[in-house]
């Protein structure tokens, strides 16, 4: 017997489901790691998996052993188009992973000027601290990334 996930399934998100060891008729299934196949997919930048996997209802908040969800897996893949698609599906911006990390923290470590600017459209809430009680302007590695997260802080007040 299909199951009515099976049914609703693309090829394309079927192979890339099996070819990840989940199951077709749990999409919230966890692996290695607790990771689902939406955040396995996001990883690889298989965008219209992904965009399938949100519009079959996932749980797109859904966090994994170390407490990421799929945005952390698309701006760690430098997926933008995938942040933006994610975003657009109303993830939780605010996610803090077990080190009470969020993506703009991370983003504004690394320097991603342009991944910074994409998250503050999204309006994060840019004062939630880490758990050694740093912001995300703390972790600005270069000069534009501290001089936009300033900007913002203005704006929020």
């Amino acid at each position: 017997m299909i199951s009515q996930n099976q049914q609703n399934l693309s090829d394309i998100t079927k192979q890339c489901l099996l070819a990840k060891s989940y199951s077709c008729d749990d999409l919230n299934q966890r692996g290695e790691n607790g990771d689902t196949p939406l955040m396995k997919a996001t990883r690889e930048g298989f965008y219209a998996v992904v965009q399938e996997l949100i519009s079959l209802g996932v749980d797109i908040n859904a966090r994994n052993n170390d407490g990421n969800n799929a945005l952390w897996f698309a701006w760690f893949g430098n997926h933008f188009d995938l942040m933006n698609l994610l975003l657009a599906a109303h993830i939780n911006i605010d996610n803090q992973n077990d080190n009470g990390a969020t993506v703009l923290m991370y983003a504004a470590s690394a320097g991603k000027t342009e991944v910074v600017n994409l998250l503050l459209q999204h309006h994060p809430n840019i004062n939630l601290k880490n758990l050694d009680d740093f912001k995300a302007i703390d972790f600005a590695s270069n000069v534009e990334v501290l001089r936009i997260l300033k900007n913002a802080s203005k704006s929020y007040l």
